[in-house]
C-alpha cells in the first residue's frame, strides 16, 4: 500500500483528492493536515466522508509526513515551498497541486505570483505533471507540479497541432469559461451566489497567471515560443472547463485522423466525432477531457472544443493520475468515476 499525506485538506481540491483516494485500493491515508482546522474530524467538515474515513486535521509536521511515501499539497501558493524540499531529504515524494513548481523561470513566477520564490534549488528537478505529454518523466519523478486547470483543458486541445507543426507564426486564442469552484473555498464577494448566479462575466483579460504556464507548455510542444490570447470567464456552475480554441488551418490535414491518433492509447483524452458539442456535465465528476474538432472550410478555422472537471483533470484527479504513474500502478486504478448525469 502507498502510504499518502495530504497538506492542506479543507479546500475544494482537498476534499475532492479525498474522495479520490478513500477509494483508491492501493492507498492507506495516513495524514492530513490543516492548521485552522486542527483536531477537527474530516468527516465532521465533509459529511460526504462519513463512513469512508476517520482521520482528524493536525498540524504539518514534518516528521510525520516524511514517513509516508507520497505527499500531496493541496495548499495556497508558496506554501510546499517551505516544506517540499523537507519531504525531498525525507525519501518522500512530492505531488503539489499548487503553481508552485510549474513554471520553470523563477524571475516569471515571482511577477505573477506577486511573491519571492521560496525553493529555486529544487525546481530544475520538478516535472510538470501532463501525462500526456510526460509520462516518461513523471515515472521517476520526485517532485512533480500538477498543471492548472486551464491549461491542462488548452494544452490538450493545441498539442497535436504544435507537435505536428501546422500553426506556423499566428496568435492562438483561448476562450475558457469556469465553473465558481476555480476561485477556491475562501469567502469572497466575487464568489456569492448573488454575484455570479445567473450572469457570466470575463476576469483577468489584461493578463492572468495561468497564461505563462500555458505559454511554457505550448513552447515545449511546439519548440517555440507560441503567441497567445487567453480570456477566462466565470460562469454560474460549481464546477467545469470549457475552453474554446481558435486557429488557423491550411487545407489539406485529416484532423480529426490527427487526434484521434495523438490520443488513441490515452485513457482520459476523449476524441469525439467530428462537429461534436462536448458539454462539461458530461466529464463532471471523473479525469476526462474530452475534446471536438470543427473546421470552416471556408475560412480555414479551426476550432477545437475542450472540456474538462476543474477539480477532477483539473486538479485532483490528474494528481492521482501521476501518482499512479509514479508508483507503477495501472494509470486509471481509483480513477474509473463515471461522470454524473445530470
Amino acid at each position: 500500500m502507498i502510504k499518502v499525506g495530504i497538506v492542506g485538506g479543507t479546500g475544494y481540491t482537498g476534499v475532492e483528492l479525498l474522495r479520490i483516494l478513500v477509494n483508491h485500493p492501493e492507498v492507506s491515508l495516513q495524514v492530513i493536515t490543516s492548521r485552522s482546522e486542527e483536531g477537527t474530524r474530516v468527516d465532521d467538515m465533509y459529511p460526504n466522508l462519513r463512513g469512508h474515513t476517520d482521520l482528524v486535521f493536525s498540524v504539518p509536521d514534518a516528521e510525520t509526513l516524511g514517513e509516508c511515501d507520497v505527499v500531496f499539497f493541496a495548499t495556497p501558493h508558496g506554501v510546499a515551498h517551505a516544506l517540499a524540499g523537507e519531504m525531498l531529504k525525507a525519501g518522500t515524494r512530492v505531488i503539489d497541486l499548487s503553481a508552485d513548481f510549474r513554471i520553470q523561470d523563477v524571475p516569471t513566477w515571482e511577477k505573477w505570483y506577486g511573491q519571492p520564490h521560496g525553493a529555486p534549488e529544487i525546481l530544475p528537478e520538478a516535472v510538470y505533471g501532463l501525462p500526456e505529454v510526460n509520462r516518461d518523466q513523471i515515472r521517476n519523478a520526485r517532485l512533480i507540479a500538477v498543471p492548472g486547470c486551464y491549461p491542462t483543458s488548452v494544452q490538450l486541445g493545441f498539442i497535436p497541432l504544435l507537435e505536428k507543426g501546422l500553426l506556423k507564426d499566428q496568435m492562438l486564442i483561448a476562450d475558457c469559461k469556469s465553473g465558481v469552484s476555480g476561485a477556491g473555498r475562501g469567502a469572497k464577494v466575487g464568489s456569492l451566489l448573488c454575484e455570479t448566479s445567473e450572469s457570466m462575466m470575463a476576469y483577468s483579460v489584461a493578463g492572468h497567471r495561468h497564461l505563462p504556464e500555458i505559454r511554457q507548455g505550448l513552447a515545449r510542444a511546439a519548440g517555440k515560443d507560441v503567441a497567445l490570447t487567453f480570456v477566462p470567464h466565470l460562469t454560474p456552475m460549481i464546477r467545469g472547463i470549457h475552453s474554446t480554441l481558435y486557429a488557423h488551418i491550411e487545407p489539406g490535414t485529416d484532423l480529426q485522423a490527427l487526434f484521434e491518433e495523438r490520443y488513441r492509447d490515452e485513457p482520459f483524452v476523449d476524441v469525439m466525432p467530428a462537429g461534436s458539442h462536448p458539454a462539461t456535465r458530461s466529464v463532471k465528476g471523473s479525469n476526462t477531457c474530452r475534446l471536438a474538432l470543427h473546421y470552416h472550410k471556408d475560412t480555414g478555422q479551426l476550432i477545437i472544443l475542450s472540456v474538462i472537471d476543474n477539480l477532477v483533470k483539473g486538479a485532483s484527479g490528474q494528481a492521482v493520475q501521476n501518482m499512479n504513474i509514479m508508483f507503477g500502478l495501472a494509470e486509471d486504478t481509483g480513477l474509473r468515476h463515471v461522470a454524473l448525469m445530470p
